[in-house]
């Protein structure tokens, strides 16, 4: 996969959301401020809508970052930083938090982010992998307030990803 074009504003503002929806992710999924979480998922979605380039405003500075529906001075000059370099600092602090493939565990059905996070927290369930190897072995069974039809489904989910 290329690096996107900064230039053209799908590619370029589609990868500065999608860099702030993980931002979000990492925030919920760590129990954070819901009201930061809503501010960066809100900031995601205007950068993702919007038809000007965002590294376009980003040169002109963080006042014009600023007039984006949702963004303010911690937001816009997080932007700045990922149109510049294709992350920013924020991100790679968290995901040195939280491995980023626990993020993984809520593509499975039944699974929501309380059931990751005490997977996680209890168990140290960090992937899909270590998902497969726990029901495999039976740690389902040991997982507080899972049901047997939850287990089961968390099984088939694991097998067929």
């Amino acid at each position: 996969m290329s690096d996107p074009d900064f230039s053209q504003p799908n590619e370029g503002n589609s990868r500065v959301a999608d860099v702030l929806d993980r931002i979000a992710d990492l925030l919920e999924f760590k129990d954070d401020n819901p009201f930061k979480i809503r501010s960066y998922r809100l900031a995601a979605e205007a950068v993702r809508e919007m038809s000007q380039s965002v590294a376009e405003m980003a040169r002109r500075g963080a006042a014009a970052l600023q007039e984006i529906e949702g963004v303010g001075k911690s937001i816009s000059s997080q932007i700045a930083e990922i149109v510049r370099t294709g992350t920013c600092s924020h991100l790679e602090s968290l995901k040195r938090e939280i491995p980023e493939t626990v993020l993984d565990l809520l593509r499975i059905r039944g699974v929501g982010i309380k059931t990751a996070q005490l997977l996680h927290r209890d168990f140290g369930i960090s992937s899909l992998a270590d998902l497969k190897a726990f029901a495999e072995g039976g740690g389902l069974e040991s997982v507080q307030g899972l049901g047997d039809k939850l287990i089961q489904r968390i099984r088939d989910e694991v097998s067929r990803l």
